[in-house]
């Protein structure tokens, strides 16, 4: 059994272990079932929610209901779709820990079709909460119950870290999107990931596929992009989308506009880039 890193891991470990009988507690839903992504890696800064928030305007803007589910206590999907953390009246956490309903915290968005359950510093503290809570690691999945009939795409934002919010986000999901950043140390960390994502398959979520690895950060003029490039399609095939996300200055500037760059800087390099991945985010749907 694969031992999973830091304390409170240690004892989520031990639920994992006992997770199968679990699973058949809870049916998934059935045809009219949202596809649900978690968007996640450990490491920090490697455009994780640049992809969630981007990927999740070009659906919408394609007629796709998309929910963002925002499980990072820095809250940056809230702000990057034009949200103020400080200014809610409810955010995941209440869902996770305070028993709230998930549609009294959805807020909509300035893109038709796109809507947020947003996060705040609140979350921060979860991590602890949640370690004695009664079925931690499926809150998430019993408290999208509802909204995987009202959307047709949920995408979950998950925070850089291997603990209990990502593991919340990893049973609730069907699919996994990892974003990988092309500099030194790309798979840095990856093998855990993809090991824990393996264990979250046969504990608590049988239904959980890795599908997807997006290359960001991606700058043609080094050799150092296409090296790293190179390398993680040399290891992941065809699971690595061909669509990278390019280095720019304007999909940098958007977030602090709380804008996605479809609307920031509709024509721009970047916003053409999410658009054709969107595309084939979902043409590897299944």
């Amino acid at each position: 059994m694969l031992d999973l890193p830091g304390v409170v891991w240690d004892r989520t470990q031990e639920s994992l272990r006992q997770g199968a009988d679990a699973v058949g507690m809870t049916e998934r839903a059935g045809p009219s079932h949202a596809r649900v992504f978690a968007v996640a890696n450990q490491k920090g800064g490697v455009g994780k929610t640049t992809a969630t928030v981007n990927l999740s305007a070009c659906f919408a803007e394609k007629g796709i209901k998309t929910l963002i589910v925002d499980l990072d206590p820095q809250a940056n999907a809230t702000t990057g779709v034009g949200l103020d953390p400080r200014a809610l009246e409810g955010s995941i956490y209440d869902v996770l820990l305070q028993d709230l309903e998930l549609e009294e915290i959805i807020e909509p968005t300035m893109i038709k079709g796109l809507h947020i359950a947003p996060s705040n510093l609140d979350l921060a503290g979860a991590e602890i909460e949640l370690v004695p809570a009664f079925s931690r690691e499926q809150r998430l999945r019993d408290s999208l119950s509802g909204a995987v009939t009202e959307y047709d795409l949920i995408m979950i934002d998950c925070p850089p870290s291997l603990g209990l919010l990502t593991i919340n986000g990893l049973t609730a999901a069907d699919e996994v999107i990892v974003p990988i950043q092309t500099e030194y140390f790309a798979l840095e960390g990856l093998t855990q990931l993809v090991k824990n994502i393996e264990l979250v398959q046969r504990s608590l979520n049988p239904d959980l596929e890795l599908t997807k690895l997006i290359l960001t950060m991606y700058d043609a003029r080094t050799n150092l992009s296409r090296d790293v490039a190179r390398e993680v399609r040399t290891h992941y095939g065809d699971k690595v989308c061909w669509q990278v996300v390019p280095r720019t200055v304007r999909l940098s500037e958007a977030p602090s506009f709380g804008q996605p760059i479809i609307l920031y800087d509709p024509s721009s390099k970047g916003a053409r880039a999410f658009r054709d991945l969107a595309k084939e985010v979902l043409r590897g749907a299944s």
